[in-house]
Parts: structure tokens; sequence; C-alpha cells
């Protein structure tokens, strides 16, 4: 059984040590977002990284964010009414349906949710659904150590064997690399 978050602890999901390591926005730039993009921020949570998302994709681009969870759209709902952009729309999904359509989106974002999913072959194919030939998809996943935060290790997916399923899933690998000690990215094109 994949190891789900307890939205209830959604306060952890922005803090100062995670703002530390994971900085929102400067994270998005280094890892390829462009103005202009059509953007998806699967399991987006409480919107950490989908009102930076829509700063950086500008007035040309457009953030959509998923999440199967009313409450944590809520909280993005909120967010963006505050930050005033009008770029991003929250979208209710199923955990293998992304409730978008096929080959409409240009970047892909997941932070921290794949470990959570129980089928990743049919989460995988959902994602290269709604991506554009040659889209881009950036994960970001827990490193597979102990740790104090995160989910327990056996529920941690390592990099080498989640790049191995996103090729044999029909994705090519572009970069691979560390982020602080707690996680890793990993970039592919669709």
């Amino acid at each position: 059984m994949a190891h789900k978050f307890d939205i209830s602890k959604r306060d952890k999901l922005d803090n100062p040590e995670r703002r530390k390591v994971l900085p929102p926005e400067e994270t998005l730039r280094q890892l390829g977002l462009k103005p202009g993009e059509i953007m998806a921020d699967i399991g987006c949570g409480i919107g950490y990284f989908t009102i930076p998302a829509g700063q950086i994709v500008g007035p040309t681009g457009k953030v959509f964010a998923l999440d199967i969870a009313d409450e944590m759209l809520q909280e993005v709902k909120e967010a963006k009414k505050s930050s005033h952009l009008n770029n991003i729309e929250t979208v209710k999904t199923a955990e293998y349906d992304l409730a978008l359509p096929s080959h409409s989106i240009t970047f892909a974002f997941t932070c921290n949710v794949l470990h959570e999913i129980a089928d990743l072959d049919l989460y995988i194919a959902e994602i290269r659904r709604i991506l554009v030939e040659k889209g881009r998809l950036v994960v970001i996943e827990w490193e597979k150590k102990a740790s104090e935060m995160g989910p327990p290790i056996d529920h941690r997916i390592d990099k080498v064997t989640l790049m191995a399923l996103f090729t044999k899933n029909g994705f090519k690998t572009i970069d691979c690399q560390n982020i602080g000690q707690e996680y890793y990215s990993i970039s592919l094109e669709s």
C-alpha cells in the first residue's frame, strides 16, 4: 500500500526548512520552467509551487493546479486570489485521471507525489497522455534514505528505479540531480 499524505498536516507543506531547501520560484526556474509554458502542477497540494509557477509562466502561459483533495484546491484558490494571478486554474482529479485534454501540457511537474501512487505505470501513462510531443516532465522525490521528514523509507523510490520506470514508459531522461540532502529531481521528455 502506498503511503498517503495526511491532509490534516498540510501546514507542513510550507515551512521555513522547506523554503530553505526547496525555494519554489528558484527551484522551478532552475528546473527549466519558462514564460509561456502550459504547466500542470500534479498533486499541487496547497499551491506551494503553483503560485510561483503562475508568476513565471506569465500572462502568455497557464498553470493547471491538479489535486484529488478539495481542501487542497481550496487553499490554492485562496492563494490565487491574494496573488492576483488569473492564469491559474484548479482542477479536481482522480488518481489515474488527470482530467485534462490529451497533448495539452508543455511542462508537467510533480513534487513528492509518486511515492504515494500504487500503480506507477498507469499514473505515468496518464502524465504522458496530457503532455505534448517532446513535452517536459519534472519530478521531485524524496531520497531513499531514512530522515526525520517525509514518508517511511520503504515507501520511497530510489532515483535509478524511477528513471528506469519512466524509460520503460516512453520517456527520455534529460537530467537527474540532488536537491539538498532530502530530495532529487529528474527532468524527462515525452
